[in-house]
């Protein structure tokens, strides 16, 4: 599932692409870690679960990055690993990481939430599902 972040402003986008939804919100969660460090540094060692519901797919996406910027505070976990379930405005996930190490982890940024702007959530031409968002860190 691919991911990446783009430049906004003082914050940062990330998105995820994949030949569903569900990737493609895999992705956008890989991208978030990406923001914060990198992902290949977070060992997959304890999974949390994580349940969403919204009104429509983007605001669904807003909730599941919001639901792991909270993990991430309240726990102080990063997550590496995702795994997603999309049944139409419902999310089911489990998302495996580790305790945050400072030295080992090297944050670059701490993720406050995800705003509204740039939004996006579709199908594109190819056929690839596209899930992005800009995260205020």
């Amino acid at each position: 599932m691919p991911w990446q972040t783009f430049p906004h402003e003082a914050d940062i986008g990330v998105r995820g692409t994949g030949a569903t939804l569900a990737e493609a919100f895999a992705g956008a969660a890989t991208a978030l870690t990406a923001a914060i460090c990198d992902p290949a540094t977070v060992a997959p060692r304890e999974a949390l679960a994580i349940d969403c519901e919204a009104p429509d797919v983007e605001l669904l996406l807003v909730d599941w990055l919001n639901a792991l910027i909270f993990a991430m505070a309240t726990r102080h976990r990063l997550f590496s690993r995702f795994e997603v379930v999309v049944d139409g405005t419902r999310l089911h996930a489990t998302a495996w990481g580790e305790p945050l190490e400072v030295a080992r982890h090297q944050p670059a940024a701490e993720a406050k939430g995800v705003s509204f702007c740039e939004l996006k959530v579709a199908r594109q031409a190819d056929g690839q599902w596209l899930a992005q968002a800009v995260v205020d860190v």
